[in-house]
Formats: structure tokens, sequence, C-alpha cells
């Protein structure tokens, strides 16, 4: 039978753009070996949490300009605390328990680097984001 850690390392999404070098940092690597595998996972996970999150805020979100979403999604992932530690439990939930101990060592710079890949990928999704809401108001 296998460990929780193989496990959770074997349903990650490899990313072939997320090369680790020698040169890198350690959180540089932390960021592509860990994150952003995680993330890409968790993706439609994330998608669904922040529509809920604009649905409990009264669907203001669908009535303000392109520009104006993407400073929404900038602002409720930035300044929303509540919101950014459901997004980090997301996220820090499919640690292995090494990856765990790497992360609290240097959580404050990896939480930035999480929360600035979440971002981008609500952003990229925001075309998705538009498409159902125009479908749900049909």
């Amino acid at each position: 039978m296998k460990t929780r850690d193989e496990v959770l390392k074997h349903i990650r999404p490899q990313i072939s753009s997320a090369k680790v070098t020698p040169s890198m940092t350690s959180a540089e690597s932390f960021q592509n070996n860990t994150l952003r595998p995680i993330i890409k996972l968790q993706n439609d996970l994330l998608v669904a949490v922040f529509k809920n999150y604009v649905w409990k805020h009264k669907n203001i979100f669908h009535t303000l300009s392109v520009e104006k979403q993407l400073e929404y999604i900038e602002n409720a992932v930035q300044k929303d605390i509540k919101f950014r530690n459901a997004l980090k439990g997301i996220i820090i939930g499919h640690f292995t328990l090494n990856e765990y101990t790497i992360y609290t060592e240097n959580s404050s710079a990896l939480n930035k680097r999480m929360m600035n890949i979440v971002k981008e990928r609500l952003k990229d999704n925001l075309l998705q984001l538009a498409e159902s809401s125009i479908l749900s108001s049909l």
C-alpha cells in the first residue's frame, strides 16, 4: 500500500516549464517542484472557491469591467485574510510531510509565491468565470 506522500506526489501533474536548475534558490525550487503542480491540480477547485466567494459577496464581480475584475481578484486574494487562508489550506493540504517542514521554515516568502501563482491562475480563468456568468444569466 502506498503512503500518503507517495499518493500525493503521484497525482500531481507534471509541469515541463517548471524546471529546476542548480542556480535556483530553495524558494524557487519549492515553487516549481511543489507549488506549481499542486496549484495546477487544484485549479478547478480554486476557481469554484472563487466563484463561491463572488456569490457570497453579492455577485458584484460580474458587474465590473475586466480591468476592475482583475483588481477584484487581486484584492480578494491579498486583502481578505479569511479567503486567503482558505486558499492556502487548499494548497497546503497537498504537501507531503517533508514539503510541509520546508514550508514552515520559510512560510512568509512561500506564501507570497503561492498567492501570486493563485492570483495569476484566477486571472487566467477570468474568461471561464465570465462565461459561466453569462450562461447562468440565460
